[in-house]
């Protein structure tokens, strides 16, 4: 625990710090010993959380209440953040929309590139220079197994994804060699208000994994990116489908989403 406080301390960010995977990270990198930048839209949960992470662990915790949809959070975050010491960036804010592309709401859809997208990349670019500086310190992008093929009836959310990895996979080639760890978290199912949120049921899914075991495996795997599937069932999955015919593997998904 000393030598990750180390490596990746003394103040991480964390994006998405509200519920899920990101208030997994959250707690799990206080209990490393790590103070932490929550940022979120829901401050009420935020400064519970913090409360909560300053009585556990005696760290100190900074709220940032941001809507990373809005085009100019991702600045005021790097100015808020400007006067610590961060070794850590938890890019984890991200959302969803499923169903047939075309039929659902362009301003949805418009939100997500930037969340997805634009607020990942604003971050690490305003922080990258600094990490380099340090010669130590990582950068951890959460993003889906969707992103690692176009996946029907998710076409807007998996091309966002497939964004992420991509931005994932060259910083890591560009910044490994400068001491900064670069790692592009997949997860398949997790048991979040995600499904909920995009009109999925979660009964329906299965293979589920609870927000605290993809937090725990992403900071376990956080020295060796570029990517990591934390489920057994999904990594063995998009084997089996990036190993067929791409045009075989699309249909294929296409009829079981359609279902």
């Amino acid at each position: 625990m000393g030598d990750f406080a180390e490596r990746y301390g003394p103040v991480a960010v964390v994006t998405g710090a509200s519920s899920g995977i990101g208030r997994s990270f959250a707690v799990q990198l206080a209990g490393r010993g790590l103070d932490v930048v929550l940022v979120a839209r829901r401050e009420d949960r935020l400064r519970a959380l913090a409360a909560e992470l300053r009585d556990a662990h005696g760290v100190s915790v900074t709220v940032l209440p941001a809507d990373l949809a809005d085009p100019g959070a991702a600045g005021e975050i790097l100015e808020a953040v400007a006067p610590l010491d961060v070794g850590l960036l938890v890019s984890n804010a991200g959302f969803g929309v499923k169903g047939t592309f075309g039929e659902g709401d362009a301003a949805a859809l418009a939100a997500m590139l930037m969340v997805n997208c634009q607020a990942p990349t604003q971050l690490a670019h305003g922080l990258a220079p600094r990490l380099r500086r340090r010669g130590r310190g990582g950068v951890l992008f959460t993003s889906s197994v969707e992103g690692l093929m176009g996946c029907p009836y998710s076409a807007g959310y998996s091309a966002t994804k497939a964004y992420v990895n991509a931005l994932g996979e060259a910083l890591w080639a560009e910044l490994s060699p400068a001491g900064v760890d670069v790692l592009t978290l997949c997860p398949g199912a997790t048991d979040t208000e995600a499904p909920l949120l995009q009109g999925v049921d979660p009964t329906t899914l299965q293979h589920l994994m609870s927000p605290d075991e993809v937090a725990h495996a992403a900071l376990e795997h956080l020295g060796g990116g570029p990517t990591h599937i934390p489920s057994a069932h999904y990594r063995n999955l998009f084997d089996t489908l990036l190993a067929m015919p791409r045009r075989d593997a699309l249909a294929a998904m296409a009829r079981s989403m359609g279902k």
